[in-house]
């Protein structure tokens, strides 16, 4: 059996780490076995128990932490790992080093747009045989940090189409998120993003967009699904903005394709770094009209008045406005979310991204360029 060894030292459970647990299990199911390294105590290796994923703590306490190169240089070794697979800052510098030192080859994914420092940045020029982005994007900026662009692929996130094709909300959702109004039906439109609960998604300025939108429309609701670090901040800007009583917050769910059942308008309002982001494709796959910041890898789903509407970041009045055309002209939204969807069979169902990862895999063990 061939033996894959993915690291994480993120301590959250955002987007990213719910792709990597998502490769993890779809590598299992196509032969592979994964192994998960991720900091001791992390929501990551939490969550990777409850899937069915197996998981190791390694202490990654910073870039140049040799106990932690050397741990996963033990791993290695012991479980026969054929290749490291790294995903964030400090595991990329520990889990490079780590294969190198191992002789195995290893892939790095960039998650997020965040613009990389010029020079010599060994992690993508010595420390990876092969880098994934989720989107072209990103992939550009890589590039134009140093590094190879034959080693660089971009590989967006794939979402299981099935799981999202006629997704269901109802009585019984809404009642769950407190907006069934008498006889199970909704209290007013819906607005809803998923996203975790951190400064560059833009939560902010989503809310403040609300409360313009919910100023014209007073039925409408907002539901904010996800957890993290920042969502006792964003439950106190609710309530100092007077939106305590028409704004919902989920926390993490399991059961998202039910909750962008009962949306009406998804919102995602990202303002610093973004790349192709999996609750954006599961939206668009449920048929959920799409209104997100222009930043990113997000405009590789959302084309402008095609698929979704496009607003600048950090602008709470273009967004105010774009949800309003999405709630004002359900037909012309319907149509676009109808696309959206078209394109993500096309561009971003999960077997496409699976099949290229593995494609990648094969290569780099088969020592092919």
């Amino acid at each position: 059996m061939k033996v894959a060894l993915h690291t994480e030292a993120s301590l959250g459970l955002g987007g990213q780490e719910i792709r990597t647990l998502d490769e993890a299990r779809c590598l299992a199911d196509r032969g592979w076995r994964v192994i998960l390294a991720g900091q001791p105590g992390s929501r990551l290796l939490e969550r990777a128990r409850a899937v069915g994923v197996e998981g190791v703590p390694v202490r990654m306490r910073g870039p140049a932490h040799l106990g932690g190169v050397r741990a996963l240089v033990r791993l290695i070794r012991a479980e026969g790992v054929r290749l490291v697979h790294t995903h964030s800052s400090i595991d990329a510098w520990l889990g490079g080093m780590a294969a190198r030192w191992a002789g195995v080859p290893v892939v790095r994914t960039r998650h997020v747009s965040i613009p990389i420092r010029g020079g010599v940045n060994p992690v993508y020029r010595w420390l990876a045989d092969r880098v994934i982005t989720s989107g072209e994007e990103i992939r550009q900026l890589v590039i134009a940090a140093g590094a190879p662009p034959e080693r660089v692929i971009a590989i967006p996130a794939g979402v299981p189409l099935e799981d999202f094709a006629a997704p269901r909300g109802g009585a019984e959702v809404l009642a769950s998120v407190g907006l069934a109004a008498s006889g199970g039906a909704p209290t007013g439109p819906i607005v809803g993003s998923v996203a975790m609960f951190r400064g560059s998604k833009g939560h902010d300025h989503l809310l403040d967009a609300f409360a313009r939108v919910h100023a014209r429309r007073p039925a409408a609701r907002l539901l904010l699904v996800g957890d993290g670090g920042r969502r006792a901040w964003a439950e106190g800007l609710a309530r100092e903005r007077g939106l305590g009583d028409v704004v919902r917050f989920t926390g993490f769910r399991t059961d998202v394709p039910a909750l962008l059942g009962i949306m009406d308008c998804f919102a995602l309002a990202s303002t610093r770094t973004e790349g192709v982001p999996q609750s954006l494709l599961q939206a668009a796959a449920a048929g959920v009209p799409l209104v997100a910041s222009r930043i990113g890898g997000i405009p590789e789903v959302v084309e402008d008045g095609v698929t979704g509407l496009l607003v600048p970041p950090e602008d709470p009045a273009a967004l105010a406005e774009a949800i309003e055309r999405v709630l004002a002209d359900p037909a012309a939204a319907a149509a676009r979310a109808r696309a959206a969807r078209k394109r993500c069979e096309q561009r971003f169902s999960r077997e496409t991204s699976i099949g290229r990862l593995l494609v990648l895999y094969d290569e780099l063990l088969a020592g092919r360029p």
